[in-house]
């Protein structure tokens, strides 16, 4: 078993209330729930109004898999919404 986890900060210019901001990352954290099966979470930066980071996680029998899906995870990210933008991830195995 292989568990893939990955830490995404996200910078969010255009958040200028922390309403802003749970608006941006709820549509976020469904669509990419919805895409790909993976956990999601807020993990860090709860009271920041312009920044965030997220949690993902995946569970699989490869690491080769686990780590390609938690890349296409942080590529949908930059693609999927112009206001969230992809400061630093990082992909760790276990």
């Amino acid at each position: 078993m292989v568990i893939g986890v990955c830490t995404i900060e996200l910078s969010l210019p255009a958040a200028f209330s922390l309403k802003d901001k749970r608006q941006v990352l709820q549509s976020l954290i469904r669509r990419l729930h919805n895409a790909y099966n993976i956990s999601v979470a807020e993990v860090d930066l709860q009271d920041s109004v312009q920044a965030a980071v997220l949690g993902v996680a995946c569970v699989t029998t490869e690491a080769a898999y686990a780590h390609g899906l938690l890349t296409k995870v942080v590529s949908a990210i930059e693609q999927m919404r112009l206001d969230a933008v992809l400061a630093n991830f990082r992909i760790e195995l276990f």
